[in-house]
């Protein structure tokens, strides 16, 4: 646990130096988001501002800071993370209670008539800013923006340098449409929108849309840029020392012009186009206020970009990419499970680091290997219970027939984004424990045979993983799947499956890719997930919903789930099907490789976990 006492004090003396306007009155709070100026969900060391001032390093909270109390607001994949994780300065307020007050409501409550809320206006997205500075001017407060960052001036020379690494170039073989082509889709929808421009921030996005992919953010294949999409120019903003040195012939392959600005002069530019054109530009409401505010609000188009929607419906070749690299993947996973209860049962001693470890070495053996898409969640026993559990020296317990053993994984491939979790136990698992992963179980097998209509939202699908779980009265604590990126980030929106609506989601469509991952968390003893990726696909219904079209859910993930867990008699028999023709797939799809690589130690446990029930 860090001790944030001598930190926090450095920034309530700056908080009273800071003077609001023309205004003699000082910042009486101070809001430290997790985002970096892009809004991105994980971040480089330089970014890292919220888990410096609080010691809480999830990759969701937010910190808040007045002259007299520090609050942390995280959601609940993460209480038990932050409970551990907060020193005595530091008042957890758990998102999404309803006993937990939003921010803005607990700072018009807690605060004096006239305070001012201070907040770097580049990290805060105009979406998460509204609602706060609606409830503070109910109170006669203001939320105002701070253009130097107070965490940073806190830091000092002790803050990481903001990386900038090499940009890399996707080839078509991998990604399958050139620029060209994007651009003239997100072209067609300006002429339907009436917009001239479109301002792009999120980093996954401009990764996509350019072909390029970059390592500026640890497992985030991304780099740090800006990029305006107009009828006839692309202006991108970036460090061109990052690009590549085939990057003319790169535009040439794509069929594009590509024109390049230093990385701080995005909002001069933007500036000069709101002063150079009459109609609206378009801009996501996940972007900054920063960004947002340069653009009045009269010519702005505040909705999901084209890009984003673009992105999550994936092209042929993206989708022989998915699945060709799931079964690698496959191959990997099935490789380390076999070693691993090898090991246990030679009693040799594995802790979940050193097995993360071993997984990322067969990983790192396959084809198009580029390297993980996040910290291996490998969690032992009480460790699983903590949602998204990373381990780390001073927590890391050993893997045992004894305890429940939770592995939530994946790999960036040249051809794909993987993301899968398996729950064993090499021992006996108690009757609990065995009936809670199977209730997990037929959630998962429900939600993945489920037909729906054609753009239906996800969220309206989500019981459907949780009403066996429900039935019995538990429940998780988490969204049931998110989107995934190809050779991008391992959670894509702009859909997702959850209790929560997502506000951007345009409903699920053929060809996106989603995780499918009930769980259930018992709090210091064991956790379990089971999670596959799943492709959106056409299904046959009769009746065609009034011909709107209906969908299902192919499962891509290639691993079997243990059996040894399952209460067989909690299953009907349409899940046992289910069930055995998902490890009858597995076994076709992976024993002919495990065969031509000879690897028969891995083929007998394989042969061994897929027998059916």
């Amino acid at each position: 646990m860090k001790s944030t006492t001598q930190i926090l004090a450095k920034l309530r003396e700056l908080m009273q130096r800071v003077k609001v306007g023309d205004t003699t009155s000082c910042v009486a709070a101070y809001i430290v988001p997790s985002d970096d100026a892009h809004q991105s969900e994980y971040q480089c060391a330089h970014d890292e501002r919220r888990a410096f001032v609080s010691g809480f390093d999830g990759s969701a909270g937010t910190a808040v800071i007045t002259t007299d109390s520090a609050l942390l607001w995280t959601d609940g994949r993460y209480y038990q993370q932050a409970e551990k994780q907060l020193d005595e300065n530091w008042v957890l307020m758990k998102d999404g209670l309803t006993t937990t007050p939003s921010i803005g409501a607990w700072l018009a409550k807690n605060l004096p008539k006239g305070s001012a809320v201070g907040v770097d206006p580049r990290l805060l997205s105009l979406r998460a800013w509204k609602p706060i500075e609606t409830e503070l001017t109910s109170s006669e407060c203001q939320l105002v923006p701070i253009e130097n960052n107070l965490i940073d001036e806190v830091w000092g020379e002790d803050q990481p340098k903001q990386t900038s690494n090499k940009i890399i170039n996707l080839k078509l073989e991998h990604a399958g449409i050139p620029v060209a082509k994007k651009w003239e889709v997100v072209k067609k929808q300006f002429q339907e929108k009436n917009v001239e421009a479109l301002v792009v921030s999120a980093l996954d996005e401009i990764a996509w849309f350019l072909n390029l992919r970059g390592s500026d953010i640890d497992f985030n294949p991304v780099f740090f840029s800006y990029l305006i999409v107009t009828n006839d120019e692309l202006l991108l903003f970036v460090d061109s020392a990052k690009l590549p040195s085939d990057f003319a012939q790169h535009q040439a392959e794509n069929g594009v012009k590509i024109s390049v600005f230093p990385y701080a002069s995005i909002g001069l530019e933007i500036s000069k186009i709101v002063a150079a054109k009459e109609s609206k530009i378009w801009i996501a409401p996940t972007s900054s206020y920063y960004l947002s505010a340069l653009i009045p609000k009269s010519r702005r188009l505040q909705e999901v970009t084209p890009i984003c929607v673009l992105k999550s419906i994936k092209n042929d070749v993206e989708i022989e990419g998915f699945i060709n690299s799931h079964i690698r993947d496959g191959v990997a996973l099935c490789q380390y499970f076999a070693w691993l209860e090898n090991q246990i049962k030679l009693g040799k001693e594995v802790d979940e680091i050193s097995g993360s470890d071993q997984l990322e070495a067969f990983r790192r053996s396959k084809d198009k290997y580029m390297g993980l898409s996040f910290t291996t969640i490998s969690a032992s026993g009480p460790n699983g219970s903590i949602i998204h559990y990373h381990p780390r020296e001073d927590t890391k317990r050993k893997i045992t027939d004894q305890e429940v053993y939770l592995c939530d994984s994946g790999a960036q491939y040249l051809d794909g984004t993987t993301d899968v979790t398996r729950t064993l136990h090499f021992g006996e698992p108690t009757d609990f424990q065995k009936e809670a992963y199977t209730r997990v179980l037929k959630g998962q097998l429900n939600f993945g045979a489920t037909i729906f209509p054609a753009k239906v939202k996800g969220q309206v699908l989500d019981t459907l993983a949780r009403k066996a779980l429900w039935d019995v009265g538990l429940d998780y604590g988490h969204g049931t799947g998110h989107g995934v990126g190809h050779f991008l980030n391992v959670h894509e929106g702009p859909m997702g499956v959850g209790i929560r609506l997502m506000p951007d989601d345009p409903g699920l469509q053929a060809n996106m890719f989603i995780s499918n991952e009930p769980g259930f968390y018992q709090d210091g003893e064991f956790g379990i997930r089971v999670e596959d990726i799943v492709q959106i696909v056409p299904a046959q219904a009769p009746h065609n919903f009034a011909n709107r079209g209906a969908l299902t859910f192919k499962t891509i993930t290639m691993c079997p789930k243990q059996t040894k867990m399952i209460k067989k008699e909690l299953l009907n028999d349409v899940e046992i099907k289910q069930l055995n023709n998902y490890h009858q797939q597995v076994w076709d799809t992976l024993s002919p490789i495990l065969r031509r690589e000879g690897d028969d130690f891995t083929l007998a446990w394989l042969k061994k976990e897929v027998q059916p029930i």
